[in-house]
């Protein structure tokens, strides 16, 4: 049977096994207890022996690895990463999340992109492993390791108060008797038994909680725990003289990781080629975003550039490929110090807000609250990293919804019929613009006559695109 600290790190067995471990001066040196266990999984196929994890540093490592691959990589092999699935792994793996957890306490923070991944990357990483587990065990696990985090017979709603107020359960995801919390099921017969008629109380039970709920509580629970411990770290951290040096190793190491999603993963879609983040092309911008930037001069300023432009630019410039990668991102991933928002993004959104007759903030001063929380940073007047995840960051509206609520935008030109949205046109326009510029570049090099034939095709061109 597997061990509950194998799910949960911060269990009490899990705690009581870190403790056991006594001295952790060898951190940063190969184990080879830790390499034996990796090599000899059967499961396990990794092609390069620099792939393996030889220490505790590089095994925490590989748990935030697996997961940021697992979510950005479309080429991602689950059998690199077969030993996170390997009980054996146990012992090891504690230490591992207790160095990461702690690092990015003491490094980064509780509100930090660092910290939101550790804890997504835990609750992950505990699904994975239950389901790789067969059914009796996983149904053993989980009843298990709920009896200790919840240590009363009748829970009160209020007592997920905690993960309610982060939004990581909603009470629709509850079951719920006179406020009481049902997920036994002995229980659920007993209170809801009589009422069920013409059904079998059994199968409904199976149906509205079963294993499916009680796993979804265990897991959001584990994650909420990850994250007070992280919280409780940092808070200890800023009373330290010197914070250890293993630690911020680890922290620094951890940071080139988080880089790579943006440089080294792409996605390839219709069109031809890989959309990446980059520099905004005004050449690539379509028709209504144009007319958007030289202002509205009429009605319908604040969805103009609140609920339009706000979301076209962000993704354009962050993440142009949102609805090919079919993923949930925050503007932190792709920006992590929120350096590209504030000399890029804003500028660009309050340029068209001055453009408006008469300036939008003028009479309106508002509107740059509702601009911060479209992209995720809450009703605050000033966008800090800190308020992120308090309100959702919104993706562009489509074509059909810029033609009922702003249809004076909408001037369609000759790539406008090939797109549903706004940011499609743009990922299309910057495709075409990079195929051309080699042909620019060779004619450049031609007769004098071709180079002036070349100069009227390029009016030509941006004439169309102005339409």
């Amino acid at each position: 049977m597997v061990g509950v600290s194998f799910i949960n790190p911060l269990s009490t067995e899990g705690r009581e096994k870190v403790r056991e471990q006594g001295s952790l001066e060898n951190l940063i040196h190969d184990n080879p207890e830790l390499i034996d266990v990796i090599t000899r999984d059967p499961n396990q196929k990794i092609s390069e022996d620099n792939e393996i994890p030889r220490n505790y540093l590089e095994l925490a490592l590989k748990r935030l690895e697996w997961y940021i691959k697992k979510k950005n990589d479309r080429e991602f092999k689950h059998t690199k990463y077969s030993f996170l699935s390997n009980p054996q792994i146990e012992k090891f793996d504690l230490i591992s999340f207790y160095l990461l957890s702690q690092a990015i306490g003491v490094k980064f923070g509780p509100n930090s992109r660092e910290s939101r991944l550790m804890v997504e990357s835990q609750g992950s990483l505990m699904e994975h492993r239950l389901e790789e587990l067969n059914h009796r065990d996983r149904r053993e696990l989980i009843l298990k390791a709920l009896q200790e985090l919840i240590r009363q017979e009748t829970v009160k709603w209020i007592f997920f108060g905690d993960l309610l107020s982060s939004r990581k359960i909603q009470l629709t995801d509850l079951v719920l008797d006179q406020g009481d919390v049902i997920l036994d099921r002995d229980e659920f017969i007993m209170r809801f038994g009589h009422r069920l008629e013409h059904r079998n109380p059994e199968k409904m039970y199976q149906l509205l909680i079963g294993e499916e709920v009680q796993q979804l509580i265990l897991i959001r629970m584990v994650m909420q725990e990850t994250e007070n411990y992280i919280s409780n770290v940092h808070e200890k951290a800023r009373m330290m003289v010197e914070p250890n040096p293993i630690l911020l190793e680890l922290a620094e190491r951890l940071t080139d990781i988080l880089r790579e999603p943006t440089t080294s993963y792409g996605y390839s879609g219709g069109g031809g080629g890989f959309s990446k983040s980059g520099p905004l092309h005004r050449e690539a911008f379509p028709p209504c975003v144009k007319s958007a930037l030289e202002g509205i001069k009429s009605g319908g300023r604040n969805d103009a550039i609140v609920l339009f432009m706000t979301p076209f630019l962000s993704y354009a410039r962050l993440c142009p490929d949102i609805f090919r990668q079919n993923v949930t991102v925050r503007v932190s991933d792709k920006d992590p110090n929120l350096q590209i928002v504030h000399h890029e993004i804003l500028p660009m959104i309050y340029e068209a807000a001055r453009n408006c007759h008469p300036p939008l903030f003028e009479d309106q001063p508002q509107e740059k609250v509702n601009i911060n929380a479209k992209m995720g940073f809450g009703m605050h007047t000033t966008l800090k990293l800190e308020n992120e995840g308090e309100t959702k960051w919104y993706t562009p509206m489509s074509c059909e919804k810029i033609k009922l609520h702003l249809p004076h935008l909408c001037r369609p030109d000759q790539h406008c019929k090939k797109i549903g949205n706004p940011l499609s046109y743009y990922g299309l326009k910057s495709y075409i613009l990079r195929q051309e510029q080699p042909k620019l570049g060779a004619r450049n090099d031609s007769t004098p006559g071709d180079h002036q034939e070349n100069k009227q095709d390029s009016r030509a061109n941006n004439k169309d695109g102005d339409s």
